[in-house]
This record gives structure tokens, sequence and C-alpha cells, in this order.
């Protein structure tokens, strides 16, 4: 199983990257929003985190094995969590990635079925079943930062344990995201859940 790949992108083809790696060159399926960001990228090394799947028909002994690839691992969980809605497929899932992956997420979690639908390749009954199914799972991804911005040394895990203490004890959702987004942006590193909840209550006694 090839989890990720390094290499320098020589060329984006339709839904595909192209990484030269050695004496070889792999393609690489991507999302539509991956396929912008690497745009910017070609002729530099690059670094995408991998699904690897093989497609066609068994039962007629014609599978071709394919990559998936992702900029971060957590878009890659997100990619797999989406894949394991029922109508969802490799191919409809990367087109529907057309937006970053913390706003698809916030879509979800608020339940907002007319912006879940406009996602490419997705209509109204889709978005349902998506909601229905991925909502609860979705305050990890609505408050990643991607990218280059990362603002605080911190795990999904811990962001998500963090996030469902605060509505537990009492948070509306909305206020627990906004308490979570001023205790990333000062750009600290939290190990645990114990330090991003200390920092959140800190920071609340100074404003």
């Amino acid at each position: 199983m090839i989890t990720r790949i390094q290499g320098k992108l020589t060329r984006l083809e339709g839904e595909a990257a192209y990484l030269e790696c050695g004496d070889f060159e792999y393609e690489v399926l991507v999302p539509e929003y991956t396929r912008r960001y690497l745009q910017q990228q070609i002729d530099r090394t690059i670094r995408l985190f991998t699904i690897q799947y093989l497609e066609g028909q068994a039962n007629q002994g014609r599978l071709t094995p394919r990559l998936v690839g992702f900029s971060s691992e957590v878009e890659r969980e997100f990619f797999e969590l989406l894949c394991s809605v029922d109508g969802m497929g490799i191919k409809k899932a990367l087109r529907a990635m057309g937006r970053p992956v913390e706003e698809i997420a916030v879509s979800i979690e608020q339940q907002d079925v007319k912006a879940v639908s406009s996602l490419p390749g997705i209509g109204p009954a889709t978005a349902e079943r998506i909601i229905a199914k991925l909502r609860r799972r979705m305050p990890k991804f609505a408050l990643m930062v991607t990218r280059d911005e990362v603002v605080a040394e911190v795990t999904p895990d811990v962001v998500e344990e963090t996030f469902a203490f605060l509505v537990k004890i009492g948070h509306p959702e909305a206020e627990a995201r906004r308490l979570l987004n001023a205790a990333l942006a000062e750009k600290k590193s939290y190990p645990d859940f114990e330090s991003l909840i200390h920092a959140i209550y800190q920071k609340q006694k100074t404003t």
C-alpha cells in the first residue's frame, strides 16, 4: 500500500498530477481544490498523502491500480469518510471536493443541504445522506487550517476532543468554534486536550 509519495510535479492533466520520482513517473488523481493549488507548484518537489485502489471489473479480470493524493493526512481522512456514504464512489468524491475541506465540513456540520448539494456531482438526496452520516464527525475538519496556513502545533484529534468538551459543558457550537479559533491563532503548541482547554480559558480571562 502506497500511503505517501514525494517527487517533482512535472505536469497536471485533467484530474491527474504527474510526479517524477527517480526513474519513475506516477499518475496521482487529485481533488479539484488540490489541483488548483498544485498549478503553482509545477517543476517543484511536492508531497502527497495517498490512497491506493483498484479500478475496473474484478469478474472480468480487468483491474487497474490507481493512486489518489491529498495535500494533508486530514484531507485524506475526510475523503475516506466521504467515500463511506452510500452512493459516493472514488470519482464522485474527488469531484465533490472542489472547495476547502474545512468549508465543506462546516456546511455538513450545520446541516446546510443547499450548500452541500451545490458541490460538483452532489444533489439534494446525496447531500442529505452525507449530512445524516457525517455531521457529528465534522468538528475537527471544520476547525482545520490547511497547507501553509497552520497557526498552531496541535493535532486534529486534540482539536476534536476540545470542541466536543466545550459543547458538552454548554457552549453553543458557534461559540465553541470561536473559542478554539482564538486559541489556535496564538501560534503556540498544544500537545494535549488539557493544554488547549487551559489556553482557551486563560484567553477568556484576558479579554
